[in-house]
């Protein structure tokens, strides 16, 4: 099984990325798993070779990019479920004088009417983490508040912020305490620094912002720092962007939310979570920070939920046909807009339904 799936990835590394871990896992065990390519392919933009390559594992880490949206929505979900927050009350309870209209529910399903994004590292290059975020929480509404969806990594920035305000910590400190630490995933955090097993990202010239840790490089292929320009900007850690984990405990998150969220979420709050709520103009339904049928990743799977990331991530959790299907690729190294990541998603996907009918 695992040479097929093995396979899979081959026909992509070093074509759409240069490297790739997939996992799947029918019934909550693992039926197929697969890693190829290298961790650091290219030295440069222009592809030039790197003098040193070494190649992906089982546990090797990437770099989630927007997969790191469903950790802080089971943050502030928690959050909810023990009534710090509620999820149709104004975020004006939590950050004075913002747009009335803005709700947490509104932000998660991307109808608050944000833009999509904000270079604040660009607008406010000597600025400190602080300083940004609170240019990206003054952020004003540019579109209809309440639909339709226009996704909106600024609105993932104040649902973060939200969920540190009332949860009172940090929110690396909350995904760890609420999430990460209850489900025993060493290897799922944000800020990693410059561990072997880093799958590197895109070629950059140069970094604006605050560095996330001390010696944090400022300019070549991006390795153990986010890739994400905003999240960068804010530190390292922010509600859009910024985590890193292991397929295999990615898998052991999206097998939790499959299993009804126990420990970390209740059946109701999961239930809530997957339940359409009808952001119109969507090219999926979507639910409290999820995707429900993403053409762009569940391929056969329809009706799957999940999540992508920029960097050639995706999570897709299937209940009905008890699957959850991994793909972890740095699609960005050595630049970004390379082709195929689409189909690769697809073909694993294909895989995991053709495995899943295997063991009907």
């Amino acid at each position: 099984m695992a040479d097929r799936l093995g396979a899979i990835l081959a026909d992509g590394v070093p074509r759409v990325c240069s490297a790739a871990v997939a996992l799947i896992a029918v019934d909550g065990r693992v039926a197929a798993a697969a890693a190829t390519g290298e961790l650091v392919r290219y030295a440069d933009a222009e592809g030039n070779l790197a003098s040193e390559r070494p190649p992906a594992g089982q546990d090797s880490i990437f770099d989630l990019a927007s997969i790191s949206k469903l950790f802080t929505t089971t943050v502030l979900l928690s959050l909810a479920e023990e009534g710090r927050l509620g999820l149709d009350e104004p975020v004006a309870t939590w950050i004075p004088g913002s747009d009335g209209r803005i709700t947490p529910r509104r932000l998660l399903t991307h109808t608050a009417g944000l833009p999509p994004t904000r270079r604040i590292d660009l607008e406010l290059p000597g600025a400190d983490a602080s300083e940004h975020m609170a240019a990206m929480l003054d952020t004003p509404i540019t579109h209809p508040a309440g639909g339709p969806y226009l996704y909106s990594d600024v609105g993932m920035v104040m649902a973060g912020r939200i969920a540190e305000l009332a949860g009172g910590a940090p929110l690396d400190d909350l995904v760890r305490a609420r999430v990460t630490s209850v489900l025993g995933l060493a290897d799922t955090g944000y800020r990693p620094g410059a561990l072997p097993r880093i799958a590197a990202t895109e070629w950059k010239r140069e970094r604006q912002g605050p560095a996330p840790h001390p010696g944090a490089s400022a300019g070549g292929c991006v390795r153990g720092e986010v890739h994400d320009e905003t999240a960068y900007a804010l530190g390292g850690v922010a509600g859009h962007a910024g985590l890193f984990a292991t397929a295999g405990d990615l898998l052991a998150f999206g097998e939790a939310l499959r299993l009804g969220g126990g420990p970390v979420l209740r059946q109701e709050s999961v239930a809530e979570m997957l339940r359409d709520q009808g952001a119109e103009g969507a090219p999926f339904r979507h639910g409290l920070g999820v995707r429900i049928g993403d053409p762009g990743i569940v391929g056969p799977l329809t009706g799957a939920f999940g999540h992508s990331g920029f960097t050639g991530t995706s999570l897709v959790v299937d209940p009905a046909r008890r699957l959850t299907v991994v793909l972890l690729t740095n699609a960005v190294h050595p630049v970004r807009g390379r082709d195929g990541i689409r189909e690769l998603r697809h073909a694993v996907a294909a895989e995991a339904s053709r495995l899943r009918d295997l063991a009907l």
